[in-house]
């Protein structure tokens, strides 16, 4: 949907380990941009409570991430690397459209949630639990690792006609002068069942 485009696009960059405060773009209003017809495979909104990724022996509860007072999006607690979040102010995983999922490479001098996350390869599974009861099965697609001044910004969080998400994290080498790291990986994965 609209209103996930761009918002979190510099905000990445200030995840644990991912750099220092950067501002990040304003969010767009909620009403931008144009809603997409339904898909038959969509599922009706319901928040994610928790992730599980089996190939890269990921699990974690997910905390919703809103917006900081800057417009920058929150990212989960630093002194937490193993948490992982999900943006509110976008599709749920299982809706139309992206649907995004924040983690921590590493924080406070151990591995984050996605420290293995560059490990993942297409035809992975993420599972995400649902408030519901449901679990929307994603297969990925695609994992890139992109300097930060390429971040593909409307490539991630612009309209889709699928029903998809994102897991986005640090990665690349770490620029000790700006104290982040230097790239993000980024997964792409699509609807491929719910339960």
């Amino acid at each position: 949907m609209s209103r996930i485009r761009a918002v979190l696009f510099a905000a990445l960059i200030l995840l644990a380990g991912c750099g220092g405060p950067t501002p990040g773009p304003t969010a767009p209003p909620a009403d931008a941009g144009t809603a997409l017809p339904s898909s038959t495979t969509a599922l009706p909104p319901s928040n994610p409570v928790h992730l599980r990724i089996p190939s890269i022996g990921a699990a974690s509860t997910l905390v919703p991430l809103g917006l900081n007072p800057d417009d920058t999006v929150e990212v989960p607690p630093v002194e937490a690397p193993m948490q992982a979040g999900w943006y509110r102010y976008g599709p749920t995983p299982g809706e139309l459209g992206p649907a995004v999922v924040l983690g921590h490479v590493d924080g406070g001098g151990r591995d984050g949630i996605f420290a293995r996350l560059r490990e993942i390869a297409v035809g992975d599974q993420v599972f995400v639990t649902r408030e519901d009861g449901g679990t929307a099965t994603f297969t990925v697609t695609r994992v890139v690792q992109v300097p930060k001044a390429r971040f593909p910004s409307e490539e991630v969080y612009g309209d889709t006609g699928a029903v998809e998400l994102r897991l986005i994290t640090c990665g690349g080498s770490f620029d000790r002068e700006r104290g982040s790291y230097r790239d993000n990986v980024i997964a792409y994965a699509t609807l491929s069942g719910a339960g």
